[in-house]
């Protein structure tokens, strides 16, 4: 796909997402970076008890019922299989991740497997799984994501959608799964991921989608993978790679072909080389989605040089100005640089806007202990790293503790990791250097580098006056502002 196209799709879908229009339709392929087999694996054994090799054959259903008309109609193998396959220990891939830290409530999927729910649920989300059709009509409450299995789960194999016969009886069987389908499809953008165009699932799942929306298509995308070039080897005959050359012309005009008609349903193709561009593509919307999502980070036990009175007047203008320009604020609950941002942005939301907390403000106290079987720092890094994903900009105000052994004062260890975390992850940070300690020498750091921190240029003047002790509460918070319009997360 062409950047503009590419671009359009972030404009769309980003819209789509902040508004709670877009849900995710996830297919086999999303899970095979966590070492599970797609279906020409899943289904090779099946295909080597009849004779057939899975490599040339396109209709996989037809081998999975073909394998259930030859033992008289029992499918104890196929439900045995996909048993072995979906229950053994799998790490969630970074997509899986990356999908999970998207504003998204509705995610459908053909898979059996448990990682999609599973990285939801890693990521702080109550997760409302629909397995059966029953399922549906009984909403978990406090849901904030639904995964529909369409297809079943590895838990009732008996009942997984993968013959020919669960196919064609699916609206007897899974009527309610094709109602519900309907109504997203009809309110909700689609993106579909994890689906390759020889899939077998995705044929079927088209023409269901076409007979639901009927003339009123909507306006969906998906990712696919062009075909691979051949590479002429040294020492290799030339009709080897003709022959390969051949095959690969010939599959890309077949995709070509496919490209096209998924235009007939809506589905806009973006097309990438490799399928590891699909991590790079959801890096970018969860850049893009919570470029609006602000996390302070900061702590005081010192509250040099602005003083006590100044920094918490300081802290509660930076709180209720990010509600004020439209922003989300993210931040761990502290009793001084968090505890009074939170203050600042709940007087603001309270006085002015009228609006539920929960909409604009993503809060968790800062642990004390940690789970079983992890240690504190292990903890510590994993919940700053989800803090800082649910972020597009992070701010760092002060940063420093009381060292008790050695009674004093000294820059706090956690407010630079978590500078580095957002460093790492992309995000925009924005260090009041005015503060001092940690922030004071993360602001020496991305103030000497400001054409890698910020590319698009135009805040050197703004981290001047950030930087300065002698700027006013006010400059300070209007320079933030001015930097967040530059980068354009004030909408």
């Amino acid at each position: 796909m062409a950047n503009a196209q590419l671009e359009g799709f972030y404009k769309h879908f980003v819209k789509a997402m902040r508004e709670g229009n877009a849900a995710i339709f996830v297919g086999a392929g999303l899970s095979r970076a966590s070492g599970f087999l797609d279906w020409k694996g899943l289904l090779k054994e099946i295909a080597e008890d009849l004779e057939l090799d899975i490599d040339q054959e396109d209709d996989l259903i037809a081998v999975a019922q073909y394998h259930q008309n030859k033992h008289g109609n029992n499918r104890a193998k196929l439900d045995r299989l996909i048993v072995e396959e979906f229950t053994r220990r799998a790490e969630l891939s970074e997509n899986h991740n990356l999908l999970a830290n998207l504003p998204i409530d509705s995610v459908w999927t053909t898979n059996y497997d448990k990682l999609i729910e599973q990285a939801f649920e890693a990521a702080h989300r109550r997760v409302d799984v629909k397995r059966t059709p029953e399922s549906l009509q009984h909403p978990l409450p406090g849901r904030n994501v639904t995964v529909y299995k369409m297809h079943g789960d590895v838990d009732s194999p008996q009942d997984a959608v993968l013959t020919k016969d669960d196919y064609e009886i699916y609206d007897h069987t899974r009527e309610l799964f094709s109602i519900k389908l309907k109504g997203d499809l009809v309110g909700k953008t689609f993106f579909f991921i994890g689906f390759s165009f020889t899939d077998p699932n995705i044929d079927y799942i088209l023409s269901r989608i076409r007979s639901l929306r009927g003339k009123d298509k909507g306006e969906h995308y998906c990712v696919m993978r062009w075909p691979s070039k051949p590479i002429k080897a040294k020492g290799k005959g030339s009709k080897a790679f003709q022959q390969a050359q051949a095959k690969y012309e010939y599959n890309r005009k077949k995709l070509d072909f496919r490209i096209n008609d998924l235009k007939r349903y809506g589905i806009n193709a973006i097309m990438v080389n490799e399928y590891s561009d699909l991590t790079k593509i959801l890096i970018e919307l969860n850049h893009r989605v919570h470029l609006r999502d602000v996390f302070v980070s900061g702590s005081a036990h010192s509250h040099e040089p602005f003083g006590e009175l100044r920094l918490e007047e300081f802290c509660r203008s930076l709180g209720s100005k990010i509600i004020e320009s439209g922003l989300n604020l993210v931040s761990g609950v502290g009793l001084d640089i968090g505890g009074k941002v939170i203050v600042g942005a709940m007087e603001t939301l309270y006085a002015k806007y009228f609006n539920d907390a929960s909409d604009r403000m993503f809060l968790r106290p800062f642990p004390q202990q940690a789970p079983a079987g992890m240690n504190l720092k292990e903890f510590y890094t994993k919940y700053r790293k989800e803090m800082v994903a649910k972020a597009g900009v992070c701010i760092f105000v002060s940063g420093n503790k009381f060292n008790t052994f050695k009674k004093t004062i000294q820059d706090a260890n956690g407010v630079f990791e978590e500078f580095e975390i957002a460093r790492k992850l992309g995000k925009y940070v924005i260090p009041i250097g005015a503060s001092g300690h940690a922030a004071k020498k993360i602001w020496e750091k991305v103030n000497g580098d400001l054409d890698n921190y910020f590319p698009d240029g135009g805040v050197k003047d703004y981290f001047k006056t950030l930087g300065n002790v002698s700027s006013t509460n006010e400059e300070i918070v209007d320079s933030i502002i001015n930097i967040l319009k530059k980068i354009k997360a004030v909408p």
